[in-house]
């Protein structure tokens, strides 16, 4: 199953192609990657980078089988283009549309890396071991905190100091904002596009009709019409 995978939830904007194989969510192929980080150029810079990464796997728009889309958390202007793209890829095609937790994503990232290091983390099933963060803007984060390779809080919106790095053990995601929290850093700053097929992966495999896209703002956007501004 060849799968579309985009983000552009965080400042990068997050493309590529991944292939996945029958069988288990973990049997999964990135074919190629686009990463740019540029929170002002998303509506510019997708659809180009997603056009380069069929190239570059030799594949063409109609061989795709599926689109996994970040839902966020994330600023409006920023996560619409990447939702909007692709829900257009999804009713061009006539191919379903997955949207997953931004924040799911990284933490498969680093739960899939702790499979394949020599020195595999030793997670406690009952603690929660993983905290994500991310950009907010406004000097605020979106979190969420994770157990066992599944999430246990958030995802939510809250200044830094409101957010508790206890129990967590370690922390991933933003790089301007991990140091806030007194706990060893994960490199891990931007969902990859496996990241992203292995959160939607069970779904993708029963062949689940996916659930309507729904963005994860988790605040009021900053544009709002003039007469709602009177109010």
């Amino acid at each position: 199953m060849l799968v579309l995978a985009v983000d552009t939830a965080t400042p990068a904007v997050t493309s590529g192609l991944v292939r996945l194989g029958d069988g288990t969510p973990q049997n999964l192929e990135t074919l190629s990657v686009r990463v740019s980080d540029n929170p002002r150029g998303h509506a510019e810079i997708l659809t180009p980078q997603i056009l380069e990464c069929l190239a570059e796997a030799g594949c063409e728009s109609a061989d795709l089988d599926a689109v996994v889309v970040g839902v966020g958390p994330g600023p409006f202007t920023g996560l619409r283009v990447g939702m909007a793209t692709a829900a257009a890829f999804g009713d061009a095609l006539g191919i379903p549309v997955y949207g997953v937790c931004t924040l799911d994503a990284l933490a498969a990232d680093v739960f899939a890396a702790d499979v394949t290091a020599a020195d595999v983390f030793a997670a406690d099933e009952n603690g929660a071991d993983l905290l994500v963060i991310t950009d907010a803007r406004r000097r605020e984060v979106y979190w969420a905190r994770y157990a066992g390779g599944r999430r246990v809080e958030g995802p939510e919106v809250r200044k830094p100091a409101e957010v508790t790095a206890a129990p967590s053990q370690r922390v991933a995601g933003s790089p301007a904002h991990t140091p806030l929290f007194d706990l060893p850093a994960v490199p891990v700053h931007t969902p990859s596009p496996a990241g992203l097929v292995a959160v939607a992966a069970p779904e993708l495999l029963a062949a689940t009709a996916p659930q309507p896209l729904v963005p994860l703002y988790l605040r009021r956007p900053d544009a709002v019409e003039t007469a709602a501004r009177k109010k």
